[in-house]
């Protein structure tokens, strides 16, 4: 197979687009996945029954459905509602709010691994409850959470060609849309397959590097 070097130069500008809108929806539905789970998970430890129970419903059934039917719901049916959002703006919601029903787990288990002994001194110290989470519990769950937290950012980069399904041109739909156009299929898929690599392959080199200094 000769490879056409002329195809991948004429592919590139369309490719750096295409980057720019998977990075974008990759950080921001990430900044909502770690907001909203947190959330979820305090709220899931309140003892009032019905707070946990509408939340622990919601969470069971947004983690027990496909991403894409979580996508083509926000991207069809909330307009008939009347809220209409762009397909961007909806990819990202939807792989937060998907990925915080996973995110939320991890923060449990984050929370519950803090030592008991801790608890017991906030509560001998006479530390508000807000004081405890912000000063005791938060900073020591942060350093289990963060290598499975940053697995999620990785499998949710590997997700975000589901947006093309709802018109979002990241990169897979930059590459699907210039192959149709020019009938050439191998330099584009080539490309985004290598981009994904490396791509995963430095998110993952961030992350290990994060955990060494939270552990010294």
């Amino acid at each position: 197979m000769n490879w056409d070097w002329g195809a991948v130069s004429d592919f590139m500008p369309y490719f750096w687009k295409g980057l720019l809108v998977t990075l974008e929806a990759l950080a921001l539905g990430s900044l909502i996945s770690f907001a909203l789970g947190l959330v979820w998970t305090l709220l899931m430890r309140t003892p009032t029954r019905w707070v946990r129970w509408p939340v622990g419903i919601l969470t069971e059934f947004v983690r027990d459905t496909p991403l894409l039917v979580q996508l083509f719901f926000l991207f069809y049916v909330l307009p008939e509602a009347g809220v209409t959002l762009s397909p961007l703006t909806t990819g990202v919601l939807g792989l937060g709010l998907h990925y915080s029903t996973y995110t939320m787990q991890v923060y449990r288990a984050g929370i519950e691994a803090v030592p008991a002994g801790q608890w017991e001194a906030a509560t001998a110290l006479s530390l508000p409850v807000r004081r405890t989470w912000a000063a005791v519990v938060l900073p020591q769950a942060v350093r289990r959470v963060v290598p499975p937290l940053g697995n999620y950012v990785i499998a949710m980069l590997k997700d975000t060609p589901m947006l093309m399904t709802i018109g979002v041109l990241e990169m897979l739909g930059r590459a699907r849309l210039v192959s149709q156009q020019h009938f050439q299929f191998t330099v584009p898929l080539t490309v985004i397959g290598v981009a994904f690599v490396v791509v995963s392959y430095l998110a993952s080199v961030c992350l290990r590097t994060l955990e060494r200094r939270l552990v010294r």
